[in-house]
């Protein structure tokens, strides 16, 4: 039997200038299907109209059944690192331009959403990765990121050299702009314009993907997502790390970042006849039948 869906969170994304209106519209919504709305206190600056809670995200996260985020895909990156410890399945509402994770449509959020609140959706896990920063022996950053964990060269434009390493085995020194390494989730994203693969979401995989490499024979790698990747830092004097281009922290040499896959996944609901391929089709041009 389907979950039942009784305290739904909204999370929306912060800057958009039409936010206001689909917001209280998705508030409208769940509210005429009989559902408790609360509300990120960051998506929306005055209180709503009618019965609904506002409050900080991770307050929401410990009180919702559900999440929907009414954004891009960067809004749902940006919510479900903070929602994935708490267990809570996410909808994806899309405000911006691809949509690769935020695939329901705006003009047919009623229609889509109501099925998934009447039971009848697709889940599917997406695994994170958990990065912990260390210099002299001190853990100096953890955090977690849903597409990708990108080593850079900064804005000194001089290239970074690294040393990586794969459960404790030496892969390579690179001499690059960066490296990236990326979920499956994260393929379609940074790691595809640096020439990575594109990995099925339902693969145990990650992707080390070169930036730039200084050799050419410096070719992206598929790994099982148990390794353990290691990145140290030999010489960059601006060289940073980010995590899905939201939160970043500025190396030194001899920094070591530890990368492996997150305890748990972030779990994405999907309407009926969601298909990963169709959605491949749709966002990157691809042909249809010939």
């Amino acid at each position: 039997m389907r979950p039942a869906f009784k305290t739904v969170g909204v999370v929306g994304k912060y800057d958009s200038t039409q936010l206001t209106h689909s917001l209280e519209k998705l508030i409208a919504f769940l509210q005429s299907q009989g559902k408790r709305v609360v509300v990120d206190n960051r998506s929306l600056q005055s209180q709503p109209p009618g019965p609904v809670s506002m409050m900080p995200l991770p307050e929401l996260a410990a009180t919702v059944d559900l999440a929907v985020v009414l954004g891009g895909d960067g809004t749902l990156l940006s919510a479900a690192r903070r929602l994935v410890e708490y267990d809570v399945p996410v909808v994806g509402i899309n405000l911006g331009r691809l949509g690769f994770l935020t695939d329901i449509p705006l003009d047919a959020m009623e229609q889509m959403l109501g099925q998934i609140l009447e039971g009848e959706f697709q889940e599917e896990s997406r695994a994170l990765l958990a990065t912990t920063v260390q210099r002299n022996g001190l853990n100096v950053a953890d955090t977690l990121a849903v597409n990708d964990v990108v080593i850079s060269k900064g804005a000194r434009g001089s290239m970074v050299e690294i040393e990586v390493y794969v459960d404790s085995q030496f892969v390579y020194g690179l001499r690059a702009d960066g490296l990236i390494v990326a979920t499956p989730t994260g393929s379609t994203a940074y790691a595809l314009s640096s020439g990575g693969p594109i990995v099925h979401p339902a693969l145990p995989a990650l992707v080390l993907a070169p930036i730039c490499p200084h050799t050419l024979s410096n070719r992206p790698i598929v790994l099982s997502d148990n390794s353990r990747v290691e990145v140290i830092l030999v010489r960059g004097p601006s060289a940073n790390v980010n995590f899905d281009v939201q939160d970043s922290v500025d190396l030194q040499e001899d920094d070591r970042i530890v990368i492996q896959r997150a305890r748990r996944p972030i779990r994405l609901l999907h309407p009926h006849g969601h298909s990963h391929f169709a959605m491949l089709r749709e966002k990157l041009h691809w042909g249809a039948h010939l």
